[in-house]
């Protein structure tokens, strides 16, 4: 198929990347000169595992072209997707800003009969608002061409976002009519051939289900934090808590690690929007508002620690940071708890030594400044560090050398915010331990006194 893909973010470029892999034809369309750029000269403004050779690949056969030329973008294709960004307002609702224009855009150039599938994630009635937009200017025009409108939410997970679009665990299409249903089925078929993952639906409930699922995962990850810090207070171990409770099958394991709070693009933005949405209907949120407060209750968590471990004396200590990403695999900072703990200690008044694999450039951007600065390695950020915080469970901070940690930390203090460690492992090395509702936490005991050598 001829496809046009409106955005080249994130969504956009896996998407369109991942279609043309299968033998589609895809323009992707994007307004930033310097992205374009960019992504012609074979470089990503983002990172994420395999999308680079994927987008190269398939650039250099000439199936992913990209372009700021809308109308020729659109002028053959048989489906159209909409993959801007909706980023919040300040009341927490959906900025439609872009996808509205996407669709004004579209619109003003469609040339035939086209399917416009709205990728982005939005709110319930989004494509509705779409179709009347199109359909305004269309008759403007005075043209008889027919854009259809449906709902595909993505469902993918930063650092493992193409193995999510092509081995998929569901692909769900809201659409009103049986044509656009299979068009789209059409489409999906090779990523769909051992069972049937496409879900079918009303326009509405396809919109709905993108903000339940992260409604639902954003849930589990609060209620479990809740419980690690009663687990902390009734000295009980929220990991063995963790292994007992998943393993009944009506539970899982999955989203079942007590941690310092979700953050990244997703979970955050859709909980506050999803929030908006009902008190626009006057729908009852107490749940969904206990979630987000939790939240943001958990990311001070790690700093309210290492407050309590300093004697509220945070000023002139140095403290290092494994991880300012979200979560792994990924560049991605924002609402990440590292940043918001790199904030709090520098505004204490403290020094920050970070180490990200991939997150240092954008931490940089964020909270630059003499104070703050990112290591060549994970080690090199330990040096003569009062205290190590491990934000991020990246793959290489896994297992690390605790006995060499144990000579390079000054303070000789662990803070593990994912509960990666042993506890009693950790302290035989001769470091002092403390996780989120663990046991055995010997660096909740504070610190001595900083002396002149100690505190800088």
């Amino acid at each position: 198929m001829n496809l046009a893909v409106i955005g080249a973010g994130y969504v956009g470029l896996v998407t369109g990347a991942c279609l043309a892999d299968v033998g589609n034809k895809v323009h992707c369309v994007d307004s930033d000169p310097a992205k374009l750029r960019l992504l012609r000269g074979g470089h990503l403004p983002i990172y994420e595992p395999g999308l680079e050779a994927l987008v190269a690949r398939n650039t250099a056969s000439g199936r992913l072209v990209f372009t700021a030329d809308l109308a020729s973008a659109v002028a053959d294709a048989d489906v159209v997707f909409i993959a801007v960004g909706t980023p919040p307002c300040e009341d927490g609702a959906a900025d439609l800003g872009h996808v509205l224009q996407a669709a004004l855009d579209i619109a003003r150039t469609a040339a035939r009969d086209t399917l416009v599938v709205v990728k982005s994630t939005v709110p319930v009635g989004t494509c509705d608002r779409v179709r009347e937009v199109m359909e305004a200017e269309l008759a403007r025009r005075g043209v008889p061409h027919e854009l259809r409108v449906a709902s595909n939410p993505e469902f993918l997970k930063e650092g493992h976002a193409i193995d999510d679009f092509q081995r998929p665990d569901r692909i769900v299409i809201g659409t009103d009519d049986d044509e656009g249903c299979a068009l789209l089925r059409a489409l999906y078929a090779p990523y769909n051939r051992n069972r049937d993952r496409l879900i079918c639906m009303d326009i509405r409930s396809a919109e709905f289900t993108k903000y339940a699922s992260n409604a639902m995962l954003a849930a589990r990850i609060s209620l479990m934090n809740e419980l690690a810090d009663l687990a902390e207070r009734v000295q009980a171990d929220i990991e063995a808590v963790r292994r007992g409770t998943g393993a009944d099958p009506r539970i899982g394991y999955h989203f079942l690690y007590a941690g310092a709070g979700y953050g990244g693009s997703c979970l955050p933005k859709d909980v506050r929007a999803l929030i908006r949405l009902a008190e626009e209907y006057g729908a009852p949120t107490d749940i969904l508002s206990s979630v987000q407060a939790v939240n943001l209750r958990q990311r001070t968590l790690l700093y309210q620690k290492l407050e309590r471990f300093f004697r509220g004396r945070l000023a002139g200590r140095t403290v290092a940071v494994w991880g300012l990403a979200f979560k792994p695999e990924t560049d991605d900072i924002r609402e990440a708890p590292a940043i918001y703990l790199a904030g709090r200690l520098l505004r204490a008044g403290a020094t920050v030594r970070a180490y990200d694999p991939a997150a240092g450039a954008n931490a940089l951007r964020a909270l630059g400044g003499e104070r703050f600065s990112i290591a060549e390695d994970a080690y090199a950020a330990c040096q003569d560090a009062d205290a190590l915080v491990v934000m991020t469970e990246w793959r290489e901070f896994k297992s690390p050398d605790f006995r060499g940690l144990a000579r390079l930390l000054r303070g000789r203090a662990v803070f593990d915010a994912r509960n990666l460690y042993d506890p009693r492992y950790v302290e035989a090395c001769g470091l002092r331990y403390e996780g989120v509702g663990r046991m055995g936490q010997e660096a909740a005991r504070p610190a001595p006194a900083a002396t002149s050598e100690t505190a800088r």
